[in-house]
Protein backbone atom coordinates (compact mmCIF):
# COMPACT_ATOMS: atom_id res chain seq x y z
CA UNK A 1 0.00 0.00 0.00
CA UNK A 2 1.39 3.40 -1.03
CA UNK A 3 2.16 5.88 1.79
CA UNK A 4 0.00 8.94 2.33
CA UNK A 5 0.56 11.78 -0.13
CA UNK A 6 2.71 14.68 1.11
CA UNK A 7 0.92 17.10 -1.16
CA UNK A 8 -2.16 17.19 -3.39
CA UNK A 9 -3.02 19.79 -5.99
CA UNK A 10 -2.76 20.37 -9.73
CA UNK A 11 -0.07 20.03 -12.40
CA UNK A 12 -0.34 22.64 -15.12
CA UNK A 13 1.38 23.12 -18.47
CA UNK A 14 -0.04 26.30 -20.00
CA UNK A 15 -3.80 25.53 -20.23
CA UNK A 16 -3.45 21.76 -19.68
CA UNK A 17 -4.23 20.93 -16.04
CA UNK A 18 -4.75 17.71 -14.06
CA UNK A 19 -5.11 16.81 -10.36
CA UNK A 20 -1.97 15.12 -8.96
CA UNK A 21 -0.58 13.77 -5.71
CA UNK A 22 3.04 13.91 -4.54
CA UNK A 23 4.53 10.97 -2.61
CA UNK A 24 7.98 10.54 -1.00
CA UNK A 25 10.19 8.33 -3.18
CA UNK A 26 12.57 7.41 -0.35
CA UNK A 27 12.18 6.22 3.23
CA UNK A 28 14.40 5.67 6.25
CA UNK A 29 11.73 4.00 8.39
CA UNK A 30 13.38 0.59 7.88
CA UNK A 31 16.54 1.70 9.66
CA UNK A 32 17.24 0.87 13.29
CA UNK A 33 16.11 3.75 15.50
CA UNK A 34 16.73 4.43 19.19
CA UNK A 35 14.74 6.06 21.98
CA UNK A 36 16.33 8.24 24.63
CA UNK A 37 16.09 6.74 28.11
CA UNK A 38 16.75 7.77 31.68
CA UNK A 39 19.81 5.72 32.66
CA UNK A 40 18.63 5.53 36.28
CA UNK A 41 15.06 4.32 35.68
CA UNK A 42 15.09 2.95 32.12
CA UNK A 43 12.08 5.15 31.30
CA UNK A 44 11.73 7.04 28.02
CA UNK A 45 12.54 10.75 27.92
CA UNK A 46 9.65 13.11 27.21
CA UNK A 47 10.19 16.59 25.80
CA UNK A 48 8.01 19.48 26.88
CA UNK A 49 7.90 23.08 25.63
CA UNK A 50 8.70 25.59 28.35
CA UNK A 51 9.06 29.34 28.61
CA UNK A 52 12.77 30.11 28.45
CA UNK A 53 12.60 32.70 31.25
CA UNK A 54 9.88 31.39 33.62
CA UNK A 55 10.44 27.66 33.04
CA UNK A 56 6.66 27.13 32.88
CA UNK A 57 5.22 24.64 30.36
CA UNK A 58 3.48 26.38 27.44
CA UNK A 59 0.36 24.80 25.82
CA UNK A 60 0.34 24.48 22.03
CA UNK A 61 -2.46 27.04 21.58
CA UNK A 62 -0.25 29.73 23.15
CA UNK A 63 2.73 29.09 20.89
CA UNK A 64 3.22 31.43 17.90
CA UNK A 65 6.00 31.91 15.36
CA UNK A 66 8.43 34.78 15.79
CA UNK A 67 11.33 36.28 13.83
CA UNK A 68 14.21 37.59 15.94
CA UNK A 69 15.22 41.09 14.83
CA UNK A 70 17.94 41.37 17.45
CA UNK A 71 18.77 39.73 20.76
CA UNK A 72 15.50 39.26 22.67
CA UNK A 73 13.37 41.29 20.22
CA UNK A 74 10.90 39.33 18.10
CA UNK A 75 8.28 40.04 15.45
CA UNK A 76 5.31 37.67 15.96
CA UNK A 77 3.66 36.15 12.88
CA UNK A 78 0.32 34.36 13.19
CA UNK A 79 -0.94 31.34 11.26
CA UNK A 80 -3.64 33.48 9.64
CA UNK A 81 -1.06 35.99 8.40
CA UNK A 82 0.98 33.19 6.84
CA UNK A 83 -2.11 31.84 5.08
CA UNK A 84 -2.81 35.28 3.58
CA UNK A 85 0.51 35.27 1.70
CA UNK A 86 -0.07 31.75 0.33
CA UNK A 87 1.39 31.43 -3.16
CA UNK A 88 -0.26 29.84 -6.16
CA UNK A 89 2.29 27.03 -5.90
CA UNK A 90 0.58 26.03 -2.64
CA UNK A 91 -2.04 24.24 -4.75
CA UNK A 92 -0.57 24.16 -8.27
CA UNK A 93 2.72 23.02 -9.79
CA UNK A 94 3.10 25.39 -12.72
CA UNK A 95 5.69 24.25 -15.27
CA UNK A 96 7.75 27.36 -16.01
CA UNK A 97 10.43 26.04 -18.37
CA UNK A 98 12.19 22.99 -19.80
CA UNK A 99 15.93 22.40 -19.45
CA UNK A 100 18.51 19.72 -20.21
CA UNK A 101 19.16 17.37 -17.31
CA UNK A 102 22.90 17.93 -17.69
CA UNK A 103 22.34 21.62 -16.91
CA UNK A 104 21.27 20.87 -13.32
CA UNK A 105 24.21 21.01 -10.90
CA UNK A 106 24.04 17.94 -8.58
CA UNK A 107 24.61 20.24 -5.58
CA UNK A 108 21.13 21.63 -6.08
CA UNK A 109 19.39 18.24 -5.73
CA UNK A 110 17.55 17.66 -2.43
CA UNK A 111 15.19 14.65 -2.50
CA UNK A 112 12.95 12.79 -4.98
CA UNK A 113 9.15 12.40 -5.01
CA UNK A 114 6.73 10.37 -7.10
CA UNK A 115 4.01 12.29 -8.92
CA UNK A 116 0.87 10.54 -10.15
CA UNK A 117 -2.73 11.48 -11.07
CA UNK A 118 -4.99 11.98 -8.07
CA UNK A 119 -8.25 10.13 -8.50
CA UNK A 120 -9.89 8.77 -11.64
CA UNK A 121 -9.95 11.99 -13.65
CA UNK A 122 -7.12 13.82 -15.39
CA UNK A 123 -5.19 10.76 -16.57
CA UNK A 124 -5.34 11.93 -20.19
CA UNK A 125 -3.91 15.37 -19.38
CA UNK A 126 -1.26 13.78 -17.14
CA UNK A 127 -0.23 11.43 -19.98
CA UNK A 128 0.07 14.34 -22.42
CA UNK A 129 2.38 16.26 -20.06
CA UNK A 130 4.43 13.15 -19.23
CA UNK A 131 4.92 12.04 -22.85
CA UNK A 132 5.73 15.59 -23.99
CA UNK A 133 8.56 15.76 -21.45
CA UNK A 134 9.71 12.26 -22.51
CA UNK A 135 9.68 13.00 -26.25
CA UNK A 136 11.51 16.31 -25.84
CA UNK A 137 14.11 14.58 -23.60
CA UNK A 138 13.95 17.51 -21.22
CA UNK A 139 13.37 18.16 -17.51
CA UNK A 140 10.36 20.30 -16.58
CA UNK A 141 10.99 22.97 -13.93
CA UNK A 142 8.16 24.14 -11.68
CA UNK A 143 7.45 25.32 -8.13
CA UNK A 144 5.65 23.65 -5.24
CA UNK A 145 4.99 24.58 -1.60
CA UNK A 146 5.93 21.87 0.92
CA UNK A 147 6.22 22.35 4.71
CA UNK A 148 5.19 25.99 4.34
CA UNK A 149 8.09 26.81 2.01
CA UNK A 150 8.19 27.14 -1.76
CA UNK A 151 10.60 24.80 -3.53
CA UNK A 152 11.81 24.44 -7.10
CA UNK A 153 10.91 21.01 -8.46
CA UNK A 154 12.39 19.22 -11.50
CA UNK A 155 10.01 16.75 -13.20
CA UNK A 156 11.02 13.88 -15.47
CA UNK A 157 9.17 10.75 -16.67
CA UNK A 158 9.55 7.37 -14.98
CA UNK A 159 7.47 4.47 -16.27
CA UNK A 160 3.80 5.62 -16.13
CA UNK A 161 4.45 8.44 -13.69
CA UNK A 162 6.75 11.36 -13.01
CA UNK A 163 9.67 11.79 -10.62
CA UNK A 164 9.91 15.23 -9.07
CA UNK A 165 13.20 16.24 -7.44
CA UNK A 166 13.26 19.23 -5.10
CA UNK A 167 16.03 21.71 -5.88
CA UNK A 168 17.88 24.17 -3.66
CA UNK A 169 17.98 27.91 -4.25
CA UNK A 170 21.35 29.49 -5.13
CA UNK A 171 21.70 31.09 -1.67
CA UNK A 172 21.55 27.59 -0.12
CA UNK A 173 24.60 26.33 -2.03
CA UNK A 174 28.03 27.26 -0.70
CA UNK A 175 30.78 28.34 -3.06
CA UNK A 176 33.46 25.76 -3.75
CA UNK A 177 36.14 28.47 -3.61
CA UNK A 178 35.86 28.54 0.19
CA UNK A 179 37.26 25.01 0.25
CA UNK A 180 39.26 24.48 -2.95
CA UNK A 181 41.43 27.61 -3.13
CA UNK A 182 44.06 26.19 -0.77
CA UNK A 183 44.46 22.91 -2.70
CA UNK A 184 47.97 22.76 -4.17
CA UNK A 185 48.48 22.65 -7.93
CA UNK A 186 50.08 19.25 -8.51
CA UNK A 187 51.43 18.03 -11.84
CA UNK A 188 50.29 14.43 -12.45
CA UNK A 189 52.67 12.50 -14.70
CA UNK A 190 51.43 10.40 -17.61
CA UNK A 191 52.78 7.19 -16.04
CA UNK A 192 50.83 7.77 -12.84
CA UNK A 193 47.69 8.61 -14.78
CA UNK A 194 48.03 5.48 -16.94
CA UNK A 195 48.35 3.24 -13.85
CA UNK A 196 45.37 4.94 -12.19
CA UNK A 197 43.31 4.49 -15.37
CA UNK A 198 44.23 0.80 -15.38
CA UNK A 199 42.87 0.44 -11.84
CA UNK A 200 39.66 2.20 -12.89
CA UNK A 201 39.22 -0.15 -15.85
CA UNK A 202 39.64 -3.17 -13.56
CA UNK A 203 36.96 -1.81 -11.22
CA UNK A 204 34.54 -0.62 -13.91
CA UNK A 205 31.03 -2.09 -13.72
CA UNK A 206 27.37 -1.11 -13.91
CA UNK A 207 25.58 0.66 -11.08
CA UNK A 208 23.28 -1.75 -9.25
CA UNK A 209 21.94 -0.55 -5.86
CA UNK A 210 21.20 -4.16 -4.86
CA UNK A 211 24.95 -4.84 -4.65
CA UNK A 212 25.34 -2.39 -1.77
CA UNK A 213 24.77 -3.44 1.81
CA UNK A 214 24.30 -1.15 4.80
CA UNK A 215 27.07 -2.59 7.00
CA UNK A 216 26.36 -0.18 9.85
CA UNK A 217 22.71 -1.27 9.99
CA UNK A 218 23.82 -4.90 10.15
CA UNK A 219 26.31 -4.07 12.90
CA UNK A 220 23.54 -2.39 14.92
CA UNK A 221 21.33 -5.49 14.66
CA UNK A 222 24.26 -7.69 15.74
CA UNK A 223 25.06 -5.38 18.66
CA UNK A 224 21.46 -5.46 19.92
CA UNK A 225 21.31 -9.25 19.61
CA UNK A 226 24.57 -9.65 21.53
CA UNK A 227 23.44 -7.35 24.34
CA UNK A 228 20.05 -9.07 24.48
CA UNK A 229 21.75 -12.44 24.82
CA UNK A 230 23.89 -11.11 27.66
CA UNK A 231 27.19 -11.32 25.76
CA UNK A 232 30.10 -9.04 26.60
CA UNK A 233 30.75 -6.36 23.98
CA UNK A 234 34.43 -6.02 23.09
CA UNK A 235 35.60 -3.04 21.01
CA UNK A 236 37.02 -3.93 17.61
CA UNK A 237 40.37 -2.64 16.44
CA UNK A 238 39.95 0.30 14.11
CA UNK A 239 41.79 0.27 10.75
CA UNK A 240 44.81 2.55 10.69
CA UNK A 241 45.54 4.81 7.76
CA UNK A 242 49.06 4.74 6.38
CA UNK A 243 50.91 7.57 4.72
CA UNK A 244 51.85 6.92 1.10
CA UNK A 245 55.60 7.40 0.76
CA UNK A 246 56.04 6.34 -2.89
CA UNK A 247 52.89 7.14 -4.87
CA UNK A 248 54.13 5.40 -8.04
CA UNK A 249 54.89 2.18 -6.13
CA UNK A 250 51.49 2.32 -4.42
CA UNK A 251 49.81 2.56 -7.82
CA UNK A 252 51.80 -0.42 -9.14
CA UNK A 253 50.90 -2.53 -6.11
CA UNK A 254 47.25 -1.53 -6.48
CA UNK A 255 47.21 -2.73 -10.09
CA UNK A 256 48.71 -6.08 -9.06
CA UNK A 257 46.27 -6.53 -6.19
CA UNK A 258 43.21 -5.78 -8.31
CA UNK A 259 44.43 -8.20 -10.98
CA UNK A 260 44.96 -11.04 -8.50
CA UNK A 261 41.59 -10.65 -6.84
CA UNK A 262 38.71 -12.66 -8.23
CA UNK A 263 35.30 -10.99 -8.63
CA UNK A 264 33.77 -10.82 -5.18
CA UNK A 265 30.86 -13.20 -4.77
CA UNK A 266 28.87 -12.74 -1.62
CA UNK A 267 28.74 -16.06 0.25
CA UNK A 268 25.37 -17.35 1.22
CA UNK A 269 24.68 -16.55 4.80
CA UNK A 270 23.84 -19.56 6.89
CA UNK A 271 20.85 -19.33 9.12
CA UNK A 272 21.91 -18.18 12.55
CA UNK A 273 20.96 -20.35 15.47
CA UNK A 274 18.89 -18.71 18.22
CA UNK A 275 21.14 -17.32 20.90
CA UNK A 276 21.11 -18.83 24.36
CA UNK A 277 19.42 -16.96 27.15
CA UNK A 278 21.51 -14.91 29.52
CA UNK A 279 21.89 -15.85 33.14
CA UNK A 280 18.55 -15.66 34.96
CA UNK A 281 16.49 -16.12 31.79
CA UNK A 282 14.69 -19.41 31.37
CA UNK A 283 12.97 -18.77 28.05
CA UNK A 284 14.80 -18.75 24.73
CA UNK A 285 15.83 -15.34 23.35
CA UNK A 286 15.04 -15.01 19.65
CA UNK A 287 17.48 -12.68 17.82
CA UNK A 288 15.89 -9.61 16.29
CA UNK A 289 15.99 -8.82 12.58
CA UNK A 290 16.36 -5.36 11.12
CA UNK A 291 13.20 -3.52 10.07
CA UNK A 292 14.14 -3.98 6.41
CA UNK A 293 14.43 -7.77 6.78
CA UNK A 294 11.12 -7.93 8.63
CA UNK A 295 9.43 -5.89 5.92
CA UNK A 296 10.85 -8.08 3.13
CA UNK A 297 9.87 -11.26 4.93
CA UNK A 298 6.33 -10.01 5.42
CA UNK A 299 6.02 -9.21 1.73
CA UNK A 300 6.76 -12.79 0.66
CA UNK A 301 3.68 -14.93 0.18
CA UNK A 302 3.64 -18.29 1.90
CA UNK A 303 3.37 -21.31 -0.42
CA UNK A 304 2.31 -24.92 0.26
CA UNK A 305 0.38 -26.36 3.17
CA UNK A 306 1.18 -24.96 6.60
CA UNK A 307 2.33 -27.80 8.84
CA UNK A 308 2.43 -25.95 12.11
CA UNK A 309 1.77 -22.53 13.57
CA UNK A 310 4.32 -20.87 15.81
CA UNK A 311 3.29 -18.60 18.63
CA UNK A 312 5.86 -16.24 20.11
CA UNK A 313 5.01 -14.75 23.45
CA UNK A 314 7.03 -11.94 25.00
CA UNK A 315 7.40 -12.06 28.76
CA UNK A 316 9.58 -9.96 31.04
CA UNK A 317 12.35 -11.74 32.90
CA UNK A 318 12.98 -11.28 36.59
CA UNK A 319 16.39 -11.18 38.22
CA UNK A 320 17.31 -12.62 41.59
CA UNK A 321 16.49 -9.30 43.23
CA UNK A 322 13.02 -9.23 41.67
CA UNK A 323 13.82 -6.51 39.11
CA UNK A 324 12.25 -6.76 35.67
CA UNK A 325 14.72 -7.17 32.83
CA UNK A 326 14.55 -7.40 29.03
CA UNK A 327 11.59 -9.34 27.66
CA UNK A 328 12.30 -12.83 26.43
CA UNK A 329 10.47 -14.78 23.77
CA UNK A 330 8.77 -18.05 24.66
CA UNK A 331 8.15 -20.27 21.66
CA UNK A 332 5.21 -22.66 21.48
CA UNK A 333 4.22 -24.84 18.53
CA UNK A 334 0.79 -26.18 17.81
CA UNK A 335 -0.25 -28.66 15.14
CA UNK A 336 -2.64 -27.47 12.47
Amino acid sequence: MAPRANWKGFLRLSLVTCPVALYPATSESEKISFNQLNRQTGHRIKYIKVDQDTGDEVPNEDIVKGYELEKGQFIEVTKEELEEIALESTRTIEIDEFVNKSDIDPRYLIRPYYLRPDGKVGHDAFAVIRETIREMNKVAIGRVVLTNREHIIALEPMDKGLVGTLLRYPYEVRSEHEYFDEIQDVKVTKDMLDLAKHIVNQKTGTFDPKKFEDHYEGALVELINQKRAGKMIRPKERPKGENVVDLMEALRQSVGREKSQEPAIAPKKSAKKPRKAASGQKEMLMPIAGKKQVKEAGAKKATGKVAASVCLKAEPTRGLDGSIGLPSIRRAESKV
